[in-house]
């Protein structure tokens, strides 16, 4: 029997197919963001919200855009604006799964990295919600192929990355083109001076919810060393080699950092990839794909271009220079010891950085653990390799291929056992799929030599 009392979604005036939705999505109790944020939403309300990733903030926008949905009108009605492709891939998700109970109402994504002509094809059919970045949307307005006359809702969500990417010209045009009347909401992990200014001219009358993160500050173990600039790769090497974490995202404050440090990894034998702004969606795409299956241990990695990614059970966050913003120390290792899981937190900081860590000190109001880094001199290591290797299959769903499909061509004609394969992608032409590293060559070979569903394709390792 469902209990209506004020923690619980039922408690809202919300449409019976969304209580519907959230009833066949298992969901409970609201998280703070929603439980403080959905009554002012659904009263009508703007509202600019500081929560972090991982909050559940996407349920509570989510919600209260479908709320004010008119399904009948198929026209985009709601607008969400986020810093990333990835970032909006899971938006649109979230939003189809709590929609599930609304009759044909359609989502179109609208991002930059890939082909502009399909998604100029698909605005040709009308939807209800828009998910996108703000440069592609604006490109669409431009090109007058997308119409905001008729919008009810403006999602500005991770609004502060958004600025950081250089997007404030393209939200400043975006929200020129919506009506006066739309109802506005603007979520941020952290609350600069500029994200007040964007509300201040985008909103009007706000509510201002702040969600805390102390409860998820615990389960953090946060240690910090000090290390010379030049010893630095060294001392990040010595740190991964004694703790070996399954899985670790290190931050960089620069793009150029990333790739200087995958190298000086390598020679180490540490398995690591670089991710930053200027790589292209293609190539960033398969970095994500072999970090979440295992083939690279260590994501090196700049903040923008890691704002928006789904890193489940992450062992540990690697400050390989102190960011100069304490809320941005915050939302970093916030990314480990998530659902319950612990986890690690590491800063590296010259005698140059000691300002930040002072002001961070005070920032925390704690002590900061400083302890002695452990040396590589005399020690023998076999390095940090992956535990998978990746292999791309160049066909997907548009060559009707299943994961069942891949794992049978596998453990069937290539004779490998079935705990060898890890996870298995597949997309619309492309499919990838892990294997255990000391059989990815005869995994490879078994596959070229084979067919899947009776074709053969193109297979590479990566």
């Amino acid at each position: 029997m469902r209990s209506f009392g004020m923690g619980h979604f039922s408690s809202l005036p919300l449409s019976a197919s969304l209580l519907q939705a959230i009833d066949a999505l298992g969901y409970t109790q609201m998280t703070p963001v929603q439980q403080e944020g959905l009554p002012p939403v659904l009263a009508g309300r703007d509202a600019i919200v500081q929560a972090p990733t991982g909050s559940g903030k996407t349920v509570a926008f989510g919600l209260g855009l479908l709320n004010r949905l008119d399904p009948a009108l198929i026209k985009p009605q709601a607008l969400v604006l986020c810093p990333t492709r990835e970032l909006a891939d899971q938006v649109a998700k979230e939003i189809r799964r709590l929609a599930i109970g609304i009759p044909n109402l359609k989502v179109l994504i609208l991002t930059g990295g890939i082909a502009l002509g399909p998604q100029l094809a698909s605005l040709r059919k009308d939807s209800h919600v828009v998910v996108g970045t703000p440069g592609r949307i604006q490109e669409m307005l431009r090109k007058n192929a997308l119409s905001l006359g008729k919008l009810r809702t403006l999602v500005l969500d991770e609004a502060d990355r958004m600025l950081d990417m250089g997007f404030e010209e393209a939200i400043r045009e975006i929200v020129g083109k919506t009506p006066p009347s739309r109802q506005s909401l603007l979520f941020s992990a952290t609350f600069p001076e500029p994200i007040r200014a964007m509300a201040r001219s985008t909103l009007r009358d706000p509510v201002e919810i702040t969600i805390a993160t102390e409860d998820k500050q615990p389960a953090i173990e946060q240690l910090f060393f000090e290390t010379e600039f030049e010893g630095k790769p060294a001392a990040l090497a010595a740190l991964l080699l004694q703790r070996r974490p399954e899985s670790s995202v290190v931050f960089c404050n620069t793009r150029r950092d990333t790739e200087t440090l995958v190298e000086a990894l390598a020679g180490f034998g540490i398995s690591a990839l670089a991710l930053h702004g200027d790589i292209d969606q293609r190539d960033r795409d398969e970095v994500l794909i072999r970090f979440a299956n295992r083939s690279c241990s260590v994501l090196v990695a700049s903040d923008v271009a890691a704002r928006g990614l789904d890193i489940k059970e992450l062992a540990a966050v690697i400050n390989y220079e102190l960011p100069s913003d304490p809320d941005i120390y915050l939302h970093r290792i916030g990314r480990t010891a998530r659902a319950g899981h612990t986890g690690v937190a590491i800063s590296l900081a010259t005698p140059r950085e000691m300002p930040r860590a002072i002001a961070l000190e005070k920032h925390l109001g704690v002590t900061l653990r400083w302890e002695k880094l452990p040396s590589l001199a005399g020690s023998k290591h076999d390095g940090l390799p992956a535990a998978m290797s990746t292999l791309r299959i160049d066909g997907g769903r548009s060559d009707k291929m299943r994961p069942g499909d891949i794992l049978g061509a596998l453990t069937g004609d290539a004779g490998l056992p079935a705990d060898a394969i890890g996870k298995i992608d597949v997309f619309a032409t492309r499919s990838y799929v892990a294997i255990r590293r000391a059989l990815t060559d005869k995994a490879l070979n078994r596959l070229r030599a084979g067919k899947i569903k009776g074709r053969s394709f193109r297979v590479a390792r990566l």
